[in-house]
């Protein structure tokens, strides 16, 4: 893993973007892996100021979300569908056409990344409990896109974004540990001491389901991003 130390968030974010920029400015045709969360926002509002900017241009580019909640609709305000019309899609050249999202747990959206070229960079957020997308800690590593029940952690860490943790939903369908493993390469973004546990186990503690994220040592093309906090807590 190259592991890269940011003083903040927005220095994460700026630096995400980067990449992102990197990558569509070599490939037009570039298949983009995305994810949503906090973690995500900055590297998202620094794309947009690129695209505005002139430097970069969406207009050939297909992109995979890694997960949607199970139960909401694209417009309900807490699915990952309206998520990245929000803080995304709407701000970019990007074809409609082009946007991807899981919407069931077959090989379907494993056989449209493949048949898209496989996805060139593909961007991570991690969960306190060191999940990755929606996989969470179990006894296996699962492989391809799948409906997974959500754990009581990741729903309580998600029940800010909904008026109580009753609403959130218990169920979500996600690319798997080994969709996610084939991307050419990978950014991984974390921020704050509270994420420093799971960043830790990520990087030095053994490979273990138990911590998803830890499958991460066995790629070969992963950066991490982390803040000054997180570092000062790694050992």
């Amino acid at each position: 893993m190259n592991l890269k130390v940011c003083d903040n968030k927005e220095e994460i974010g700026r630096c995400a973007a980067t990449i992102f920029a990197s990558q569509v400015l070599r490939k037009e045709d570039s298949v983009l892996g995305l994810a949503t969360g906090s973690s995500v926002l900055t590297t998202y509002a620094e794309m947009v100021k690129d695209y505005q900017a002139g430097i970069t241009d969406y207009d050939f580019i297909t992109t995979f979300n890694l997960d949607e909640y199970c139960g909401l609709s694209p417009t309900h305000e807490q699915s990952y569908s309206f998520f990245m019309k929000e803080n995304l899609f709407s701000e970019i050249n990007i074809r409609s056409e082009n946007i991807n999202f899981p919407d069931n747990e077959n090989l379907y959206y494993d056989s449209r990344i493949k048949k898209a070229g496989g996805i060139d960079l593909q961007l991570l957020g991690i969960g306190h409990n060191g999940h990755i997308a929606f996989n969470e800690p179990c006894e296996h590593f699962p492989y391809n896109t799948h409906t997974v029940a959500l754990s009581d952690s990741t729903i309580s860490a998600n029940s800010r974004f909904f008026k109580s943790a009753d609403e959130v939903p218990k169920k979500a369908v996600t690319m798997g540990i080994g969709t996610i493993m084939k991307a050419k390469s990978i950014v991984l973004l974390a921020y704050g001491k509270e994420k420093a546990d799971a960043v830790n186990k990520m990087v030095n503690g053994k490979i273990t389901p138990s911590c998803p994220a830890s499958i991460l040592q066995l790629h070969n093309n992963v950066t991490v991003m982390i803040d000054t906090e997180i570092f000062n807590e790694l050992h």
